[in-house]
């Protein structure tokens, strides 16, 4: 029989994107700006507290932003811990598309929504951040989280679609552009990382599970991951 590993525990981040807002159902780019959860996105965020209580967490990390500030608040209120919020955990600046819906940002700036139809992250809207902005700032507090995380136990951090989804390819080392494999997270959608201390590095251990099916409105996460 062989034996039980003596080594140390994993650690583990949960990355949570925020809950529904109005303009995520109108498909309205959100980026820096301040827009609160809806009915259902307060729901959503309730739906997922006990979920992350079940989890254990020792400690709670948010984007300073409404839609987050308020999602990490149901969890402030289930798990007892109080969250730290960090600017640089905040979705991509969306530039001059903020505040557009689809149609318009296609009327407005064709150029650029064509491009962001073919998998460009914003499109490269003017004033919109790039892929390396992102991850170099949301990077670094993920990995802060992390080893701030004692051995065997769990944080969790409170963000944003598109940011997640790029600063995890990129958290856990992957090629550039294999982010785009991965369909984007739900509203209140998880995804755990967890180190491998045996080998020295990360690895993916579970993505966008959810607590609410059925809960959640039209799922705009695919194919606009920004809003």
């Amino acid at each position: 029989m062989a034996e039980a590993s003596s080594g140390p525990a994993p650690r583990r981040l949960v990355l949570l994107r925020h809950g529904q807002t109005a303009w995520n159902l109108e498909g309205r780019a959100q980026g820096h700006t301040d827009v609160s959860l809806d009915d259902t996105g307060h729901a959503q965020a309730r739906a997922v507290a006990p979920y992350v209580v079940s989890m254990g967490p020792v400690a709670l990390w948010s984007s300073d932003l409404a839609r987050a500030r308020e999602t990490a608040a149901c969890l402030e209120a289930a798990t007892g811990l109080a969250a730290r919020l960090d600017p640089r955990l905040r979705e991509f600046d969306v530039g001059l598309r903020a505040g557009l819906t689809t149609a318009e940002f296609a009327e407005r700036f064709p150029a650029e929504h064509a491009a962001w139809v073919s998998g460009h992250v914003t499109g490269g809207v003017p004033g919109a951040e790039t892929v390396g902005a992102v991850t170099g700032r949301m990077v670094p507090a993920l990995r802060e989280a992390l080893a701030a995380t004692p051995e065997g136990a769990t944080s969790v951090v409170v963000a944003h679609g598109a940011a997640l989804k790029v600063c995890l390819a990129a958290l856990l080392g992957w090629p550039d552009g294999l982010d785009q494999t991965l369909r984007g997270m739900d509203n209140c959608g998880w995804t755990t990382v967890e180190d491998d201390p045996a080998r020295g590095r990360l690895r993916l251990a579970s993505y966008n599970e959810t607590a609410h099916p059925g809960v959640h409105g039209p799922d705009f996460a695919s194919d606009a991951p920004v809003r």
